[in-house]
């Protein structure tokens, strides 16, 4: 299984994915702006993400990829499917009581969740109603994500990644289906987001048929309870709840926070965030989930060292994709918000406030796709526990500098504590992998990420001293009509993208030759399969 391949693979559709996001975001800007209603629907859209995260992408499927990657290999494909179709039963099962039991308790869980509603008046009950419409999306799209731990362990990546398209597309569609029988725009957009997690099930299910996966479903869960490979799986999941949910974790303790703040606070929070998922997602995402199976199978047949090359190159990808990506998004933060979302009821204030929180979230993005390289690391050897230990200490930061910060710089103290516990967590990591002698960062690594910080660095000097030539010429630029702003925006991101391949290239962090090889290789690999 090529790593760049899988990292490209999925990294391409989740990039699509991302772009149909901004479409989306730019959908609900226009319609719910930054204020009490966008506020009250983000706590919405955000409350059954959280618990997926949590549950699914996070626990279950850390847990549940590894040891299916391994049954692969050491088992029958049939006693496989089997184990899979067992574990998603199961986490049907109990999530469904879940759902059921929150839709009951969720005016006091939204308080929990965003304590500053309660000095709006009617924004806790408005928060509540659409919560109870979402929240159904979370035992849907924890399905999608056991079905896409199933494909991805096949080293099938392309129709995982394309998923949430799909839930873009629903919220768009949605302002013309629903929204104009709802009470407010915020209610049919609410619906939009359920209906597009069972669409999403349709969608893998039939890419799983293709692969002669059928998953029957199970319904003596109390008999598989007793099953010795179920009870591993849950072992492994207790801890990882906390451990692969970071991130989320994190970003609830913003949410309540930022509730405090004032109004259009979350709202801001969530745009800037939205942006930051773009590299995160396309970047981090993939190379998380593409090294895991790898990983797990290199350590199963007892590779241990093409496992450390394989985290080695994985390592190598997210230092030079994130920090570009970085530099960029701190540098275009204004004209990028701009462009977006600069419409309707969202205007030059709401810009400027959250552009300040990009920043903020953009000067941690490195160290958080780092941290997602080097976390299957662990959960490949099936040790959930010590993500746990070292999730409480990000936790505990992320919660102690958010109360220093919050009250002297408001929601971008929130965003900056962020990213304060982004770098708590990544050296977490590599001290931790050191220490167990999993994987030890090499010095030749460490000089070449040094490199890739230096060559963003003058990539992102360069793009302001566009931007500052273009201000004299046009003034602000960023007053002129749409078509001339995206023309100079696009100016703006060849010449970033242009300086930073020509400094990779002459300080020898990028080897286009090395890259269009694993290319070409693949392919010729490819045809011969087909012939």
């Amino acid at each position: 299984m090529n790593l760049f391949k899988s990292i490209a693979t999925f990294g391409g559709y989740t990039l699509l994915s991302r772009i149909t996001g901004f479409f989306r975001d730019m959908v609900l800007a226009n319609f719910l702006g930054a204020g009490l209603i966008s506020d009250a629907f983000f706590v919405a859209f955000k409350l059954p993400n959280l618990f997926r995260s949590l549950f699914a992408e996070g626990a279950f499927t850390s847990a549940f990829v590894p040891m299916l990657s391994q049954k692969l290999v050491s088992e029958s494909k049939e006693n496989a499917v089997l184990f899979a179709a067992k574990a998603i039963s199961v986490l049907t099962f109990f999530l469904g009581i879940f759902v059921i039991l929150m839709e009951f308790l969720m005016p006091w869980v939204v308080e929990i969740l965003a304590p500053g509603f309660v000095n709006d008046p009617g924004k806790i009950e408005l928060a509540a109603v659409l919560s109870r419409i979402t929240f159904p999306f979370l035992l849907f799209i924890s399905i999608v994500s056991f079905q896409s731990g199933i494909l991805n362990s096949l080293g099938k990546f392309a129709a995982p990644a394309a998923a949430p398209v799909i839930l873009n597309l629903m919220m768009i569609a949605s302002v013309f289906i629903f929204v104009p029988f709802g009470e407010t725009p915020a209610h049919g957009i609410a619906i939009g987001v359920t209906v597009a997690g069972f669409m999403e099930i349709l969608w893998l299910n039939f890419f799983l048929r293709r692969q002669n996966v059928f998953l029957k479903p199970q319904f003596n869960i109390f008999t598989i309870l007793k099953d010795k490979a179920i009870r591993t799986l849950f072992k492994r999941i207790a801890p990882g709840v906390l451990g692969a949910g970071v991130y989320q974790i994190n970003m609830v303790v913003d949410t309540i926070l930022v509730s405090m703040v004032g109004t259009g606070a979350i709202s801001w929070l969530y745009y800037a965030n939205r942006l930051q998922q773009l590299p995160l997602g396309v970047v981090g995402a993939a190379i998380s989930v593409a090294v895991l199976p790898i990983l797990s199978k290199h350590l199963k047949s007892g590779d241990v060292k093409q496992a450390r090359k394989t985290q080695d190159k994985a390592f190598e990808y997210g230092a030079l994709l994130s920090f570009p990506a970085a530099a960029a998004l701190i540098v275009l933060a204004e004209p990028i918000i701009n462009i977006l979302f600069q419409h309707g009821r969202f205007g030059g204030f709401e810009t400027d406030m959250t552009a300040k929180a990009v920043i903020a979230y953009a000067i941690g993005l490195p160290a958080y796709v780092l941290v997602k390289a080097l976390t299957p690391n662990f959960f490949a050897r099936g040790d959930t526990k010590t993500p746990v230990k070292y999730s409480i200490i990000v936790l505990l930061a992320n919660l102690s500098f958010s109360v220093i910060l919050m009250k002297p710089f408001g929601h971008v103290g929130i965003a900056t504590a962020t990213t304060i516990a982004a770098f708590v967590s990544l050296y977490q990591y590599l001290k931790g992998l050191k220490k167990r002698k999993f994987w030890l960062c090499p010095k030749k690594l460490l000089i070449k990420t040094f490199k890739i910080a230096l060559c963003s660095l003058f990539m992102a000097i360069i793009i302001e001293l566009g931007e500052r030539g273009l201000d004299t010429y046009f003034g602000n630029w960023l007053h002129l009509s749409i078509l001339p702003k995206l023309g100079i925006f696009t100016l703006l991101c060849i010449l970033g993208v242009a300086t930073f391949a020509i400094a990779a290239k002459i300080s020898g962090v990028l080897d286009i030759r090395e890259i269009l090889s694993m290319i070409f290789k693949k392919g010729k690999k490819d045809v011969q399969k087909q012939a």
